[in-house]
């Protein structure tokens, strides 16, 4: 009985100081890392940003609405038919720029006028505001008629058209009516100027002057397969020192050669 009492108060002696030494395990501190506190701080101070670059503007911002600084579209696109005449210019060889729309009253003007400066080798002065229709008319009797009449009749090509008139806002003379000056279907040559030297006056030639005044018939009749209108010396005062072409639209194709 003894010896089971003493066991029991050694097992109680024991479990209390088993209890005592865990208590005593627990209070201590974990054990700490290791820490550089020398002068060294970066591992505790906040990260270093690298500077951001600075934008570089590409121009103005466009937003929603047109920005007025810059060309705006023309308003008047040339017709179709005015672009293959121009085609046509340079086919023909015709030296010519584009002028500005002449407007100049109800009656007279050109849409889209051009000013020949030359046909080929030919020169025209001065230069000549027409129509392009006009110009490329012109263009064509020149190459085909008026060079061909001077090389048969006087052995040397052409240098000069001097021409007297060519668009001008004006009537004929002694009627209410425009005349094809005013709206640049018109031209008057005054003077054909040849390579060798000739100065022809359009003005009609003496009696003995055969050759000039057979070149002058050639040019004059040959012009109707060209032109609705050619007049010249003899028809009356107002044309006998130049020749008058024009393009008038009549009906049927009628022609007035005189």
């Amino acid at each position: 009985m003894r010896i089971h009492v003493s066991r029991m108060r050694a097992r109680r002696l024991v479990g209390v100081a088993m209890l005592m030494l865990a208590a005593s395990s627990c209070s201590r501190e974990p054990p700490r890392p290791d820490i550089d506190v020398g002068t060294n701080t970066a591992a505790l101070s906040a990260p270093q940003l690298e500077p951001l670059e600075p934008l570089e503007s590409s121009g103005p911002i466009e937003v929603a609405y047109p920005r007025f600084d810059e060309p705006r579209a023309p308003l008047n696109v040339m017709p179709a038919s005015e672009a293959a005449c121009r085609r046509e210019l340079k086919r023909l060889g015709v030296g010519f720029r584009d002028l500005p729309t002449i407007h100049q009253g109800a009656s007279c003007g050109i849409d889209w006028p051009v000013q020949v400066s030359s046909i080929g080798s030919v020169r025209m002065q001065p230069a000549a505001t027409l129509t392009c229709s006009m110009a490329a008319t012109v263009a064509r009797w020149t190459r085909k008629e008026l060079v061909p009449a001077a090389r048969w009749r006087y052995f040397s090509g052409v240098r000069t058209i001097h021409q007297g008139s060519s668009y001008s806002c004006r009537n004929i003379r002694g009627t209410a009516r425009r005349s094809q000056h005013s709206v640049g279907n018109a031209l008057d040559i005054m003077r054909i100027e040849l390579t060798n030297g000739r100065d022809i006056d359009v003005r009609k030639p003496g009696w003995f002057a055969f050759r000039q005044r057979g070149f002058l018939k050639t040019v004059r009749q040959d012009g109707c397969d060209y032109f609705s209108t050619v007049l010249g010396p003899g028809y009356d005062a107002d044309h006998a020192d130049h020749f008058h072409f024009d393009i008038m639209p009549r009906k049927n194709g009628h022609t007035a050669c005189r």
